[in-house]
């Protein structure tokens, strides 16, 4: 009785001891443990990525670790691991997240400051501050036809409606000449000198040659410039900003490489 007792004690301390090391498998795949550290790597690679972590999304994880090691028990069995072309393919993939880790550690040592964000952003309301300007025109291929849909205007045709008629220009010809608000120096310099020349409503009384064409240009209203928050714009500047830095320190690696 006392050696049975004495083997039953024991069993249940190996059993107490196998139970961690079982706990650290996700599953048994073919008689070959699939470790739960493979769910953590591909759980921290998505949320590298920025995918949110939710236990649905968390089951398929587990769901797709068990089939790679299947499939990746079958490859294996045919000694694919051992082909050129897996080898080619890996020593690419090798270089790529190399590389891309380099980048990474750049950015993580080198971040852009809400001091730079500000600079760029004081840089842009400089540019773009004044005034904006929301025109209309129409836009041909000769001055004669020009002229003779200025004279038309005149007798009081509607602009609009020769603009969808005749205007080559595509995008704002199916809008009846509408332009938008734009700032001026939008515009090419032959366009802008005729428009800021106008007063509200009134229309050229001459055409306006640039490299599209001949236009009849009339200003519809004029505005203190519409600036974005800086807030608003704020993680479009900083991404801007970041790819900036990236682009710079990759031409200055390959400037500083000696290539022969």
């Amino acid at each position: 009785m006392h050696k049975i007792l004495t083997g039953l004690s024991a069993a249940a301390v190996l059993g107490a001891l196998a139970l961690p090391v079982a706990a650290q498998n996700l599953a048994i795949v073919n008689g070959k443990p699939v470790p739960k550290e493979r769910v953590e790597l591909l759980q921290h690679q998505l949320e590298r990525s920025g995918r949110p972590m939710t236990p649905e999304l968390q089951s398929q994880i587990k769901e797709e670790v068990i089939a790679r090691e299947v499939f990746l028990q079958e490859a294996q069995n045919r000694g694919l691991q051992n082909s050129a072309d897996f080898k080619e393919q890996m020593e690419l993939a090798r270089q790529t997240l190399l590389i891309r880790e380099l980048f990474a550690d750049y950015q993580k040592k080198n971040p852009v400051t809400d001091a730079d964000i500000q600079a760029e952003y004081d840089k842009f309301a400089a540019a773009n501050a004044g005034k904006e300007y929301k025109a209309s025109h129409i836009l041909v291929e000769k001055e004669a036809d020009a002229k003779a849909i200025i004279a038309q205007l005149g007798k009081g045709a509607k602009f609009e409606d020769i603009a969808k008629k005749q205007s080559k220009d595509p995008g704002s010809g199916a809008k009846g000449g509408d332009l938008g608000w734009a700032n001026p120096s939008s515009y090419v310099p032959e366009f802008t000198e005729a428009m800021i020349k106008l007063e509200k409503g009134k229309i050229t009384q001459t055409p306006v040659k640039s490299q599209f064409g001949w236009h009849i240009i009339r200003l519809d209203d004029v505005r203190d410039a519409q600036l974005p928050k800086l807030a608003d714009v704020k993680d479009q500047i900083r991404q801007q900003l970041e790819q900036q830095k990236l682009m710079q320190f990759q031409q200055d690696l390959r400037a500083k490489a000696k290539v022969e």
